[in-house]
């Protein structure tokens, strides 16, 4: 299938469009559209929170009559269902478009091919595939969850130039800049859920909440803890801090006692401790595209060793902490070169006086 460069700049602004609500769509995918005439726009939009109209009906409102005829560029197929709002594509036939130009096909069991087909049968033009592996970066966890059957995870962790996470003591407040805590919340703000461990709130008694400027909105991510053996303290950040809500994972054979202020649900058992799968699970099933994970060394290495790391997000700062501090990872321990653990750095950033390093396995 032959596109234009018109066609590849219209769809380029409508993952621009899209992204602009990475903090606000969960569990929905972000989606963005362009309604345009050749090289002319006539409208744009994006879907900005789930629940609200999305991204072909706020196009489709600024084009307004002059969407006759025209094409809609979208980033991701149609809807052809009634869900919190109409079908999209009842809006798109209604407004008279002649052509929709989609990059990806929506991979979710109410959809999937559907709105191509009801396009199709009101006698719509349907191309797809255009900067189809953008679109579907853009939106992994939504893509993960469905075809996966689990959340797109991403382990965020700071260590010094010596890849140590921690001084012998525990201490490790703060081995980064301001800066780079600062774009850790970002990462948070466009995540379904933060993960952590029983451990590190024990030792820590971390927030885990996001904190932006007061005019960027954001859904607050659900904080998820794995207390195996149901210790989580009811005084913890976690449970009296009500900024974001809480849950608590446990194994099956305990009857943890977490009061009201947090919700909670049973794994059974895997390995060293809590089935990691199951868990994943179990946060797909509640809406989770991505999950980032802030944890220790024990946590990050069970996730990295069971191959459930999608993707590394570390920030090194320019101090040594010496041979002493504690590791980046548990519980990998190489014993020939052949069996090292490779990773792909997908991208090199330097944030304030650190350098933020994306990899993937």
């Amino acid at each position: 299938m032959s596109f234009t460069a018109a066609d590849h700049a219209h769809m380029a602004r409508a993952l621009q469009l899209a992204e602009r609500a990475a903090f606000t769509t969960k569990p929905n995918p972000m989606v963005g559209c362009v309604i345009a005439d050749g090289e002319r726009v006539l409208g744009e939009g994006w879907h900005e929170r789930a629940g609200e109209p999305h991204a072909e009906v706020h196009a489709l409102r600024a084009a307004g009559s002059r969407a006759q005829g025209a094409t809609a560029y979208v980033t991701l197929e149609p809807c052809s269902h009634h869900g919190r709002t109409p079908p999209c594509a009842d809006a798109l036939v209604g407004a008279g478009v002649t052509r929709v130009v989609a990059a990806s096909r929506d991979p979710f069991y109410q959809v999937a091919g559907q709105g191509f087909a009801k396009l199709q049968a009101a006698g719509i033009t349907v191309e797809h595939g255009l900067m189809e592996a953008a679109a579907r970066h853009l939106n992994r966890g939504f893509f993960s969850r469905i075809e996966r059957g689990r959340p797109w995870v991403r382990v965020k962790l700071g260590m010094s130039l010596d890849g140590r996470t921690a001084l012998a003591s525990g201490e490790s407040k703060w081995i980064t800049s301001d800066a780079s805590r600062a774009d850790v919340m970002r990462w948070r703000a466009r995540s379904g859920a933060i993960l952590t461990g029983i451990g590190t709130v024990l030792a820590d008694d971390p927030k885990l909440t996001v904190r932006l400027p007061d005019d960027q909105a954001f859904v607050p991510p659900l904080r998820v803890v794995l207390d195996e053996r149901g210790r989580l303290p009811a005084r913890s950040a976690l449970l009296t801090d009500g900024a974001a809500p809480t849950m608590a994972v446990h194994a099956d054979d305990v009857v943890p006692d977490y009061g009201d202020e947090v919700t909670a649900f049973a794994v059974r058992r895997g390995g060293l401790g809590l089935d990691l799968n199951a868990v994943l699970s179990q946060l797909a099933q509640r809406g989770v595209n991505e999950l980032q994970v802030e944890a220790g060394a024990t946590l990050s290495g069970a996730l990295i060793k069971a191959g459930l790391v999608d993707e590394l997000l570390l920030y090194v700062a320019p101090v040594l902490l010496g041979e002493r501090g504690k590791p980046l990872f548990a519980g990998i321990d190489s014993a020939t070169m052949s069996e090292r653990l490779g990773l792909r750095l997908v991208e090199t950033r330097q944030i304030g006086p650190d350098l933020r390093l994306l990899l993937a396995p």
